[in-house]
């Protein structure tokens, strides 16, 4: 008798999620970010639990730490976590909390939930791989309501100054933000002198278009726009 094991896709996303309860205030934060992680690991990143310790491997760094589900689901279909932790998570005994904790979790670059970190790590990852001559690219995930962070103003202003064309920042916009951006969020990076794409965050072509297309000598923006489900 032949068995056959079921590898998880995208269409196991939402069944992998319903697993983790207990944390609905952010439910929403985890549901707007599910589409552009499943493309950054599915098919942008060269990233799996193959790469986990060669120091030339992608970088993906999750700021938008808060509501860690849907990354926790896609980091279970890529075959960094088993499936059967998913019921447990936030437990005493669970390594998965509300937050990801790089030390505890494969496949967790850092420890992330306060807002305001992801892209001045990321520049920081970046410099460091520039300096030892890897072609290594780090994107980082922030919310659009964290860009008030006055860490992300100087983190913006500094990437494009020092030419990091390896980095990527991709701010989910779902419409939370307290304050907003004159001009949109896409103007705050232009500025700055960043290369911008304004996509839908649900549309896979268009991600993945926007993360492959080359952007020489400066930074990417992707600005990936969701319906707003109350997250933040």
């Amino acid at each position: 008798m032949t068995t056959t094991t079921h590898e998880p896709g995208y269409a196991d996303l939402p069944r992998l999620i319903s697993l983790m309860t207990g944390d609905d205030k952010h439910h929403a934060a985890a549901e707007s970010t599910v589409d552009v992680l499943w493309v950054l690991f599915d098919r942008v990143l060269r990233l799996g639990p193959e790469t986990a310790r060669r120091p030339g491997r992608d970088r993906f760094l999750l700021s938008k730490g808060h509501g860690p589900m849907a990354y926790y689901a896609v980091l279970v279909a890529k075959g960094w976590l088993g499936e059967d932790e998913l019921a447990d998570w936030s437990s005493a005994r669970s390594r998965l909390g509300h937050h990801p904790d790089r030390v505890r979790v494969p496949g967790v670059e850092i420890s992330s939930g306060s807002l305001g970190h992801g892209l001045p790590i990321a520049i920081g990852a970046a410099l460091g791989l520039r300096a030892r001559r890897f072609s290594s690219r780090i994107v980082t995930l922030i919310g659009d309501a964290e860009l008030d962070e006055g860490s992300n103003h100087e983190a913006i202003v500094v990437a494009a100054r020092l030419g990091l064309d390896k980095l990527t920042t991709v701010v989910v916009d779902n419409q939370s933000s307290s304050h907003g951006w004159p001009g949109g969020i896409a103007r705050r990076f232009e500025t700055e002198g960043w290369a911008v794409r304004t996509v839908s965050g649900r549309d896979h072509e268009a991600l993945y278009d926007a993360f492959t297309t080359p952007h020489p000598g400066r930074p990417l923006a992707v600005v990936a726009v969701v319906e707003p489900k109350g997250a933040h």
